[in-house]
C-alpha cells in the first residue's frame, strides 16, 4: 500500500466514523504510528481534519456540528479550563482510581495527569488514547456505543461496565450548573454520569463560569455532601448558597 493510497482510507474513515485514534488508524491500515501522523498532519492541512493529541477528528463546517465537535469544544475558554484541570490535578494523589468522563475540562485534567501512577475508568475515547498512547498508567475503558463528535461511550453496556467499577474520585462535566445542581444535554450521557457518581466516593465536577445559569435537558445530579465544585469564577449567591446547604465544596481555580 502507497502512502496516498495510506491517507484516502484514513480520510475516508475519519469521515465516516468522525474521531480516529493513532493505533487504531495504524493497525487497521497497517502503518507505523509515525507513517499515520504524517497522513494525519497531510489531511489537516487540506483542511479534512483537526489534528490533536492521540488521533484526529473530522472537520465540521456548520454551526450544530461544531457545537458538538470534541475539539471544537476543547479550544473554548481553554485558559480557563486550564486552571480548574491544574487545581484538579494537583489534589489527585499517585495510586488513586479515577474516573473521567468525556468533558473538554475533564480532558484538559487527564492531561495534567499522564505523569502520575493513577488507575484510570473512562468512557472517552480522547482520554483512552491519550492514557494508551503515554503507557504508564493502567486504563480501563468502558464498553457501549460511540456517540458521534463526541468521542465518548454510552448505553447499556456503558453504564453495566460502571455499575461494577469502583474509583476514589470521579472527574466529570456538565453543560451548565444553577441552583438545582449540575446539567447535561443527552439522556444517554446523563445515565452514564449517573453511573460514575454511584461508583465514586467522590465527584468533581469541573465546570468554567460559562456554565453558570444554564439548564440542558435534564438535570445530572443535584447538590451532595460528596460532591466538589471546581469553577474560575465565584458563581451567583443563589447556587453558592444552594451548594453550601447540599453539604457540597465550592472551590476557585484563578486563572
Amino acid at each position: 500500500m502507497t502512502n496516498t493510497q495510506r491517507t484516502d482510507l484514513i480520510e475516508k474513515f475519519i469521515r465516516e466514523h468522525k474521531y480516529a485514534d493513532l493505533h487504531s488508524l495504524a493497525e487497521r491500515f497497517s502503518g507505523s504510528l509515525s507513517t499515520v501522523r504524517r497522513a494525519l498532519d497531510d489531511l489537516e492541512r487540506r483542511g479534512i481534519v483537526r489534528r490533536h493529541h492521540g488521533g484526529a477528528s473530522l472537520v465540521e463546517t456548520d454551526a450544530l456540528a461544531q457545537e458538538n465537535d470534541f475539539v471544537a469544544r476543547l479550544q473554548r475558554q481553554a485558559d480557563r479550563k486550564f486552571a480548574i484541570a491544574s487545581l484538579i490535578a494537583e489534589q489527585v494523589r499517585p495510586g488513586t482510581t479515577v474516573i473521567l468522563d468525556g468533558g473538554t475540562t475533564t480532558f484538559a485534567v487527564a492531561r495534567l495527569l499522564v505523569g502520575k501512577q493513577v488507575q484510570v475508568i473512562t468512557n472517552s475515547l480522547p482520554v483512552a488514547s491519550l492514557f494508551g498512547e503515554v503507557g504508564r498508567s493502567e486504563t480501563i475503558v468502558s464498553g457501549g456505543s460511540i456517540l458521534g463528535r463526541l468521542g465518548i461511550l454510552v448505553g447499556p453496556l456503558c453504564e453495566a461496565s460502571l455499575s461494577q467499577m469502583h474509583a476514589d474520585v470521579a472527574i466529570l462535566g456538565g453543560m451548565g450548573i444553577t441552583e438545582n445542581g449540575v446539567w447535561n444535554h443527552n439522556a444517554l450521557v446523563i445515565a452514564a454520569q449517573r453511573r460514575m457518581i454511584a461508583a465514586a466516593e467522590r465527584t468533581v465536577f469541573a465546570l468554567d463560569a460559562s456554565k453558570f445559569g444554564r439548564k440542558a435537558l435534564s438535570l445530572t445530579a443535584p447538590f451532595g455532601p460528596r460532591m466538589n465544585v471546581v469553577t474560575d469564577t465565584p458563581p451567583a449567591p443563589t447556587v453558592a448558597q444552594a451548594i453550601a446547604a447540599a453539604g457540597a465544596q465550592l472551590t476557585l481555580a484563578r486563572p
